[in-house]
Formats: C-alpha cells, structure tokens, sequence
C-alpha cells in the first residue's frame, strides 16, 4: 500500500497557532503558539504523543506562533528549525533551545522522508516564511499571517493537493467593529493579514482539478464569521476551479480532523 500523508491543524487564531503533518516515518509540528501542556493534549487528541515528534518548524517570531516552542525544545529534545533573524527576535519568549537548526528563507530540507520548502511572504515580522510540505507526490501549502499575495506566493501554491489558507477577515465587519484605528490599518496593510476576498482571490488564482482540501486559516473571532468565508471560498471554486474540493475550517479551540492526502 503507498504510503500518504496526514495533517491537521491542531490550532489557528490570534490566540495560538500549530499545524502537524505525519508520514510513516516522520512527525512534524509547524509552529507552536499554545502553551507546551496544550500542543500536548492537542496532539494527544489526534492520536500522537509529543516525544514521538521529529522536528518543530517556526515560521516567525510573533508569540502566537512560538509560545511554546521553548518548552516543547526542553521537554523533548526536540530539533527546532528557524531562520536567524526569527532567533534573535523571539529569543525572550522561546529562552533556551535544545536543539536549534538554523534555516533561511526560501531554503529546502528533508525531514526524514518529508520534504520541506519554505518561501518568504509578506508579513509584520523579521523574515517570515510559509511552507510547502511534500511527500510521494502528494503537497500541502501552509499560508497564513501573510498581508498580500504576491507572484511568489502563487506560484508556490499551485499544484498542491491541500492548501492551508488565511481568510482573516470580512472587510465590512473590520471596518465597523469594535478594534481601534491603528489596529485596523495594521490588519488591512500590505504587511498585516488577508481578508476574505483577498484569500478567495489567492484561491481563485492557484485552484486546479487535483485540488483536494482548502483549509480556511486564522479567521477572526470578532472581525468575521465562519460562513461568510466559507461562502467566499465557495463562490471563487465553483468560477475558477473544481467544485468537488473539501472546504474546511480551522478552530481556535479544538484540532481539525486527520486529513490524509
């Protein structure tokens, strides 16, 4: 029997951020923004026990991506890799590392029988990056925390069998809500996050017909609602590309569903 890859997103939002994706020979976690306990019990929820992981993937420095990445370090022994500049601006909250690889951007590794591309995108951070797992043919996308799209990150995302995509915001929602001016400008920003529209036209850009998953990441609890992305990501398949595609949607408080590709 081929073997396949699993993922899940273990958590999305502005409160904590984690992805897994599992192989037959390899278990990594990418980013780590819950506390240590709690990627445990998420994992745990999934079916995987935290000493059985073989890496930790950070992709930037902001604290819902790496509360617990030191702690996990420590706990396990855990290799984590990221780039420098991601290092040196979170060292206060990811302390001591056990054992810390240093990546750069737009790099390409293997983790065991994973393969791991990373590209730079476009976010308030030191060098961020997303990430393009594959393996036997099959290819996840990672990207989320990304203010615009740009050739780059298309091209990235085209030919992936799942995609793991930033629908933040609704704009209407934004604009009248409750957050104040500059919070909003910085979420709207070239540098900030994508809203609906800004993640359905992505979509629309790089679906194809061995499209499989689209995963609607990091959405706003106060600036949006579940259905109207699903409704935006909905319209912009059923135009551009194949209406057969699973569309899913990401938890703050609870890990998605195993998915096997």
């Amino acid at each position: 029997m081929k073997s396949r890859m699993r993922f899940s997103v273990l958590a999305s939002g502005s409160s904590g951020n984690a992805f897994y994706v599992e192989t037959d020979n390899a278990k990594i976690l990418i980013d780590a923004g819950l506390s240590c306990r709690n990627i445990v019990r998420r994992l745990e929820q999934v079916g995987l026990h935290a000493e059985e992981l073989d890496a930790l993937i950070i992709t930037h420095e902001h604290a819902d991506h790496i509360k617990g990445a030191g702690p996990l370090s420590r706990r396990f022994n855990l290799p984590i890799y990221l780039n420098r500049k991601t290092l040196e601006r979170g060292r206060r909250i990811l302390g001591n590392l056990a054992s810390p690889v240093i990546i750069r951007t737009g790099q390409s590794m293997t983790i065991n029988d994973v393969n791991i591309d990373t590209f730079t995108k476009c976010h308030d951070a030191a060098d961020p990056f997303g990430v393009i797992i594959s393996f036997n043919g099959a290819r996840i996308a990672l990207a989320t925390d990304l203010g615009r799209s740009t050739r780059l990150v298309e091209d990235r995302l085209k030919g992936c069998q799942a995609l793991i995509i930033e629908f933040n915001y609704d704009q209407i929602m934004l604009d009248e809500g409750p957050y104040p001016l500059d919070l909003k400008k910085r979420i709207k920003g070239a540098d900030g996050h994508l809203s609906n529209r800004q993640g359905a036209d992505i979509l629309g850009a790089v679906t194809h017909k061995n499209l499989k998953f689209v995963m609607l990441a990091h959405l706003s609890e106060t600036n949006n609602y579940p259905t109207k992305a699903y409704k935006e990501a909905e319209d912009v398949l059923k135009k551009h590309g194949p209406v057969d595609a699973r569309i899913l949607i990401s938890q703050q408080d609870e890990p998605s569903p195993v998915i096997e590709l």
